[in-house]
This record gives C-alpha cells, structure tokens and sequence, in this order.
C-alpha cells in the first residue's frame, strides 16, 4: 500500500483525537471524518510499517450513530472532531475515554473504578454554548479580507464568520470589524512576511449578563481607527456593546495574546455570574468557555468537597478565583494560588465584588509557592484541596506537598484524562484512594472532556 492508493475498511473503534480506527490484514488504518460502525472507501495519506493515516472518499455503509454535521465546513475546520457523531455517541465515546485512561494509565483496578465511576454529564443543547471565541484576520487566496479558523494542523484560515459552537452575535460583531477594516484600508497581518495590523478579534460574552467584550489583537503599538469603530458598534443597534479593547502582540510566533492592553470603550472588562457568584473578566482572565457546564463542573467539585463551614482549603492553578469563591461560601478559609499575576488580580477583584472575605490568593507556581507556605505553617491544618491543573496535570513537587499536608478529601479538576490517570496512580500510591469519578461535556463536538474525581485519604 502506498499513498493514494484506495481500499475498503470497517471502523471498529476511534482514537483520543477523534480519528476513526479500522484494521485490514493486520495493519491498523487512522481515519479522520469516520465514525464507529461506518464501512468506508479511504485513500492512504501516509504509510508507516503497521499503521497509517487515510483520508475518507466516500461512506459506502453508514453507522447508526453517523449523523449529518451541522456545520457546513465541518471536515476542513480544525475545531470540531466529532460532529459526524450523534451527540449520544460522543458522550459514550468521552465516558470510555475518561474511564480507559484511568484503567491503563492509572492503573486503578476495575473493581474500584465501577464503583467510583459515575455518568457522564451532557448538554441539552450542544451547540452554541462558547462565550468566547478567537477569529484569525487573514486574506484568501482571491485577495479579500475574511475572519474564520484555521484548517486543522495547519496555519491557513477558512472562512467562517458564524461558528456554531459560538454564540450568535458573533457574526454580526465580525461584519462590523470587517466592513472597518475594508473601509479604513487596515492589512491584516501576514504571518509569513510579518507585515500587517490586525492578527485576531477576540470576542467575549456573559451568559447571565448579556454583557458583550471585544478584543482586537495588533502588530503594532496604536489600533488605527480606533473612534471610528467605537461609533461603527455604537451605530449598530443590535450590538450592546460593553467593552472595547485592543492587545499589542508583534511576536512572530503562533501565541495569539500579547501582554499589553489597552481599553478603548468601556471598562475594560465584562461581567458574568455562575450560580450566586459574580465574576469580573478582562480580555486576558482564563474563564471556563461553557458556563452551562461549568456550573455542572463547579457543583460537582463542591458536592465532592463535603464543606460544612470549618475548613481549610487550597485551591491550586486557581485563575480567576472560579473554584476558590465556590468554595470559600462553605469553607472556613480557602487559599488560591496561580501563576499569572493578573489571573491573581482579577481573583482578588472577584473576591471584593462578591463580598468574600476568607479567599486569600497568591502569584506564583503551584510546586513553588505550597511547599514554602507549608514550610512556614505547619501547624494549619489543610482539610481540602482542590486542583485544576492545565493539560500536562500536576507537578510531582505540588502533589507531594499534598500528600505531606495529608488533606482529608483532595478534589481534582482535569480537562486531560490521562494526566489525570497518570496523577492518580501516584496518589494512590502515596496514601489516597479514588472514590468518584464525573466526566462532564464541557465541550460538545470535540474530543475534549472535563472531570471531576474525588480522593480520600486512607487511614
């Protein structure tokens, strides 16, 4: 077999990353665009020596659970990985994900893990639910200026003004900047040849509040303009718009935000809620993309927590303060800890907005600044510690900390099951036992899932 060749192949089973997996003569076949059950005609892309990747031609028999993606450039974008997938599918599929991980991965026996192992957490409504979302500005291949996404794995933008996954007013914020930029003769920027103003339009909305942010990020130190699209969005009746801002980033590289700020409209930052707290968000805060789920997510780590108004938490790679203020309403006193120092402020703001007083956050690594608090209070008693660490998981000096501190019940947060296995395997191997697992869909279809699992201290 060599590339280009075609042949016929029945999936059996999908990948991590959404791929659907078929086996014909013993080599093992990766093909994007399949889902289990579908019996495909492919053409090989890349031939290894017992497995290879494969584009789909044509479905000659369809899987029950195959559907049509909503989306119309749903095979091209590089965002979406299982929109061919009904949505009762995927949850099956992310269900087995979480729990296969923490069998091989973590190597939690099986009796263990049925018993802690609880139902996936899905949506009602699976589409529509991003309150944020991040446009590239580029040219197309004829000349004209269009937003949209990038084409998986590489750097070439397809136009898509109204993603599915975000919310409506999306498009319209998108044809106000467009016509701006087109009116204005602004260049987008041109990665190769470094050139051009514009690079990304960030655009944030509060579910709860309605409250609308706009963030445009530069290649250089003033946005051009810049009155003449505040009166653009104040024309534009359908559009609230709270908060108008702009970010200096003129690194060649693939990192979208620069550092710099600047607010040209409003505040500078919106407002949302999630349950009874309020929280404030600038264009750099971290805040969960799903606030549906996230309030499912957030009630689950407090349910797991067990607080009852006496004790001690930390709440590690904090952020904003979005798990700290969830729990600090039935703790004692919670401390939060994060690395960005304006995630920090933000959390602290959040705090004083909400009226909180026993949330005390501090700037810095997780691994760095808890082994040097406990060095210093070793007589305070930690009951709870709760973690949402970013994909790589925790940092073995952080979960050693934990396990000196010896808490009771330690809550994690994962969006990457197997970081999160692999974390499991050590504290089960330093004194801590898995109780509750609950994956929840914070992102519908895609291949990413939350979870949310509980581990209690054995005697």
């Amino acid at each position: 077999m060599k590339k280009n060749d075609q042949f016929e192949v029945t999936i059996e089973d999908m990948s991590s990353e959404g791929l659907g997996i078929g086996r014909r003569d013993g080599f093992v076949w990766f093909i994007k665009d399949t889902v289990v059950g579908d019996h495909v005609l492919a053409a090989a892309t890349k031939v290894k020596k017992t497995y290879g990747f494969a584009r789909l031609v044509r479905v000659l028999t369809v899987s029950p659970d195959r559907v049509e993606p909503p989306c119309p450039i749903a095979r091209r974008c590089g965002g979406c990985q299982l929109q061919e997938l009904s949505y009762p599918a995927q949850l099956r599929f992310k269900s087995e994900k979480v729990y296969n991980n923490l069998l091989r991965i973590g190597e939690v026996e099986e009796d263990v893990l049925r018993r802690a192992f609880e139902p996936i957490i899905g949506m009602e409504h699976p589409l529509r639910y991003r309150n944020k979302a991040q446009f590239p500005i580029a040219r197309d291949r004829d000349g004209n200026i269009i937003a949209g996404f990038y084409a998986g794995r590489t750097h070439s933008v397809i136009r898509c003004e109204d993603c599915l996954l975000g919310v409506q007013e999306n498009k319209r914020i998108l044809e106000i900047i467009l016509t701006w930029i087109k009116t204005y003769g602004i260049e987008p920027y041109h990665e190769e040849s470094g050139r051009g103003i514009v690079r990304h339009v960030l655009i944030r909305k509060g579910f709860a509040s309605g409250e609308l942010m706009v963030c445009l990020v530069i290649n250089q130190d003033k946005l051009p303009h810049q009155e003449e699209l505040v009166r653009a969005f104040q024309e534009a009746g359908d559009i609230r718009l709270r908060s108008l801002n702009y970010n200096i980033n003129k690194e060649r590289s693939n990192v979208i935000m620069g550092r710099e700020l600047v607010n040209v409209f409003g505040p500078g930052y919106i407002e949302d809620s999630i349950g009874s707290v309020r929280f404030r968000i600038s264009p750099l805060s971290f805040y969960q993309v799903n606030p549906v789920q996230t309030a499912e997510m957030y009630g689950a780590a407090l349910e797991f927590a067990d607080l009852h108004g006496t004790e001690n938490v930390w709440d590690l790679y904090c952020g904003i303060g979005t798990i700290s203020l969830f729990m600090s309403q039935r703790a004692r006193h919670v401390y939060g800890v994060e690395i960005i120092p304006e995630a920090i402020e933000d959390a602290r703001q959040n705090a004083e907005l909400n009226g909180i007083s026993n949330a005390e956050f501090y700037v810095g690594a997780a691994e760095e600044v808890l082994p040097e608090w406990y060095a210093k209070h070793p007589e305070e008693r930690i009951d709870v510690v709760c973690v949402d660490p970013p994909r790589k998981g925790c940092d073995e000096r952080a979960l050693d900390t934990i396990v000196s501190m010896a808490p009771e019940r330690l809550v994690y947060v994962s969006c990457d099951s197997a970081t999160l296995a692999r974390d499991v395997k050590y504290l089960r191997a330093h004194g801590y036992e898995l109780k509750r697992v609950r994956p929840v869909d914070n992102f519908p279809m895609t291949v990413h899932v939350e979870t949310v699992a509980l581990l209690t201290r054995t005697k």
